[in-house]
C-alpha cells in the first residue's frame, strides 16, 4: 500500500477558492460546502469567510466594498454537513450598505454576523507604523517547525499538526506545541496563500477573513503556558471582528501582527493587525475567545 501523494500548493490554493466560493440556491440564500478531509468542528475563519462571501454576492451590482464585518459565534459547526447562509439586506445607500448574515446548520443558527459596505472614495489618511521584523524569507514556516515536533506527539495531533495547508505561515516568535511555557502575549507572523488565486477582490477579501482567525485566540494564552494540546484545556471563538481599510492581496506576504491587552472569567481579549510587506496597514481584528480550564493540570 503506497502513501497518499501530498497535494500541491496550487490544489491546495484552488481547493480554498472552491471552500469559500459559495453556492447560491435561492435569493439571499446560500451553501457553504464542507472541508474535504474535514474532521469535528468547523474553523471558525471558514464560517466567517463564507458568510462574508454571501454578503458580498448581494452587494455585486450596488458597487460597494465590503469594509468591516462583526461575528458574533453561537454554536460550534460540524465538519459532517454543509451550512446555509441567509442574508438580509438590511439597508442600501448611495454611500453605504449593510447585511445580516445568519449561519446555520440542521436547522440551528451556528453564527450571526452582520456586515457593512461602502462605495470607494478618497479622504484623510494616517496609520499605524508596521513593527521591525525579519521578512518571511528569513524565516522557517509553520509546517516545518510543525512537523519538527510531531514525532514527540500523539498521533491523533500528530495528523492535525502535519496535514497540508492552503496558508502558509512563518512565525517571527515560533510558538512551542508541546510543553507551552509562559511568554509575553504578542505574535507576529507572515502568511500568504501558497499559491496564485487569481485576481477577484471579493475572493482576496474572503480569504483575509479566513485567515485572521488563525494565530489570534492564541496571543491570549501565551502568558499562561496552555494551548490546544494541554490536557483539560478548552477554548473557541466566541465573537470576531475584522475592519478591512485598503485592497488586498492574499496571495502576497503580509504581517500578522497580534496582542491580548487583557483576559479573565474565562475569556481572553485578542487584537490584530495585518500589514502588506510594502507597510501598509490593510486590515485590523478583534476578537474575544473562551480559554477554560475544565479539569486540574496535572
Amino acid at each position: 500500500m503506497t502513501d497518499t501523494p501530498a497535494p500541491t500548493p496550487a490544489a491546495l490554493a484552488a481547493d480554498l477558492v472552491d471552500l469559500l466560493d459559495v453556492e447560491e440556491i435561492d435569493t439571499d440564500l446560500y451553501r457553504g460546502r464542507r472541508s474535504r478531509g474535514g474532521v469535528g468542528r468547523v474553523f471558525g475563519g471558514q464560517v466567517i469567510a463564507q458568510a462574508l462571501q454571501a454578503a458580498q454576492r448581494s452587494t455585486d451590482d450596488a458597487g460597494k466594498i465590503a469594509h468591516s464585518l462583526h461575528a458574533y459565534f453561537m454554536r460550534a459547526g460540524s465538519e459532517d454537513h454543509p451550512i446555509i447562509y441567509r442574508v438580509v439586506r438590511d439597508f442600501e445607500g448611495k454611500s453605504f450598505a449593510t447585511r445580516r448574515v445568519i449561519a446555520m446548520q440542521r436547522g440551528q443558527p451556528i453564527l450571526n454576523m452582520a456586515a457593512s459596505f461602502q462605495v470607494p472614495e478618497d479622504g484623510y489618511h494616517h496609520q499605524d507604523a508596521m513593527p521591525d521584523v525579519p521578512p518571511p524569507e528569513e524565516l522557517q514556516s509553520e509546517a516545518e517547525l510543525r512537523a519538527a515536533e510531531s514525532a514527540h506527539v500523539e498521533e491523533r495531533f500528530r495528523r492535525q499538526l502535519t496535514r497540508p495547508r492552503p496558508i502558509e505561515i512563518r512565525p517571527v516568535f515560533p510558538r512551542k506545541w508541546l510543553n507551552p511555557t509562559p511568554a509575553e502575549p504578542i505574535q507576529h507572523s507572515w502568511f500568504r496563500v501558497v499559491a496564485p488565486i487569481g485576481d477577484d477582490p471579493a475572493i482576496h477579501r474572503a480569504v483575509v477573513a479566513y485567515a485572521s482567525d488563525m494565530a489570534l485566540l492564541g496571543t491570549c494564552m501565551l502568558p499562561h503556558g496552555v494551548n490546544w494540546t494541554t490536557p483539560g484545556f478548552q477554548s473557541a471563538s466566541l465573537d470576531h471582528a475584522l475592519w478591512l481599510h485598503e485592497p488586498i492581496r492574499a496571495d502576497q506576504w503580509m504581517l500578522y501582527a497580534t496582542d491580548s491587552p487583557w483576559a479573565g472569567h474565562a475569556r481572553g481579549m485578542n487584537r490584530g493587525k495585518i500589514f502588506s510587506a510594502e507597510g501598509r496597514l490593510v486590515a485590523s481584528v478583534a476578537q474575544e475567545g473562551l480559554i477554560r480550564m475544565r479539569q486540574p493540570r496535572g
